[in-house]
């Protein structure tokens, strides 16, 4: 037994001196980085002071609930909304009309209010017990809530409880978004929301035809239809990659300028790119879609709700093909609010949008410095 115990010492002497010798240099990064990392954090500092002397924001002041500013007015009856007054919200629905892209958008974020707290929604449906407004809040409400019951992980971290709650919300929004469909016939916000129950209930792909088809007689460029519908089509839902491209391209084609579905091939790029490095984004047909997006962008209404959307990905690819300074006009356009893609997806949402935005500052004035 003596014998072992010395031959096992002699065995955990490698990996004791192994052990002392990782702490060491983990002590010694920690009080006393290395060059690189000094030069990096340096290069990093300077980037951030060069984009606050232009304006930018750093990351703890970049808002994380929106793309972009919301209109004044939008925020005026989501604060009534907040406060239990329903009628500024009744008013702006009817003002908005047949202005689809603004409906579905307004829409979706008083609907959001109310998957948290829907007493002004009751209120109202109270109140005017047949107005297809109400109807397609509530409708949209209850697809959100099925949402966030279900959480944002994937499904082999969603619990047993959160996939029966989300399947069984997801079943009763079908009643009410075929309630609110029959409220107004013309309007596709509704047919929009069952977008996120087809996603969600797995419907096949026939039946997803035959929902797009609904939506494309009634609005056949609308952008929330087309980003959400794309969703459904990427290869982590229920479509694949060469799903997801051809219904993006087809699309991208046949849309007018300035109706902004030029993002569709970059979002379909983004779900399905896991490259390394950035020749994926440098391809003659990445080039060109990035080329079209600026077009696109160019001729769209400014005030169109979802311009900022493409602008943020204009950025980040802009950047990723060594376009900066046309990168740093988009960042100037959209800096202050970060939650759309490509940031969306990261936990440090704000702080992964002021690292690239940094990175192009920085690319921006060492070129200018550079000699001629």
């Amino acid at each position: 037994m003596t014998v072992l115990f010395w031959i096992l010492g002699i065995l955990a002497v490698p990996t004791l001196i192994f052990v002392l010798w990782l702490a060491w240099v983990f002590l010694k990064e920690l009080f006393h980085p290395s060059p690189d990392d000094d030069a990096e954090a340096t290069e990093a500092a300077e980037a951030a002071q060069a984009a606050e002397k232009l304006g930018l924001l750093p990351a703890e002041r970049q808002d994380t609930d929106f793309a972009a500013p919301l209109p004044a007015e939008w925020t005026a009856v989501l604060t009534a909304v907040r406060g239990d007054d329903w009628r500024p919200a009744a008013d702006l629905l009817a003002a908005i009309g047949r202005d689809w892209e603004r409906r579905s958008a307004l829409a979706y974020l008083l609907a959001d209010r109310a998957a948290e707290e829907d007493a002004w929604l009751l209120a109202w449906e109270a109140e005017r017990r047949d107005d297809p407004d109400a109807a397609v809040v509530r409708a949209r409400s209850t697809v959100i809530l099925a949402w966030k019951l279900r959480g944002a992980k994937t499904a082999q971290y969603t619990t047993r409880e959160q996939a029966e709650g989300f399947h069984r919300t997801l079943v009763s929004a079908r009643e009410e978004i075929t309630r609110a469909a029959a409220l107004n016939p013309d309007d596709p916000t509704p047919y929009i929301a069952e977008i996120w129950v087809a996603l969600g209930l797995g419907y096949p792909n026939a039946e997803m035809d035959k929902l797009w088809a609904e939506i494309s007689s009634r609005a056949p460029h609308h952008y929330e239809a087309h980003f959400s519908a794309l969703q459904y089509w990427c290869a982590k839902w229920r479509g694949s990659k060469r799903l997801a491209f051809e219904f993006a391209e087809r699309a991208a084609a046949g849309a007018p300028l300035g109706s902004l579905l030029t993002a569709l091939p970059l979002i379909a790029h983004f779900e399905h790119d896991e490259s390394e490095d950035t020749a994926a984004d440098n391809t003659p047909e990445m080039l060109a879609r990035v080329e079209a997006a600026l077009q696109d962008a160019a001729a769209a209404d400014p005030a169109h709700p979802r311009l900022p959307e493409l602008r943020h990905l204009l950025a980040f690819y802009l950047h990723l093909q060594d376009r900066n300074e046309a990168a740093l006009e988009q960042f100037k356009l959209v800096d202050g609010h970060v939650n759309a893609l490509p940031w969306r997806y990261r936990g440090d949402m704000a702080g992964h949008y002021c690292r690239v935005r940094n990175t192009v500052v920085q690319a921006v004035r060492e070129a200018a410095a550079a000699p001629a």
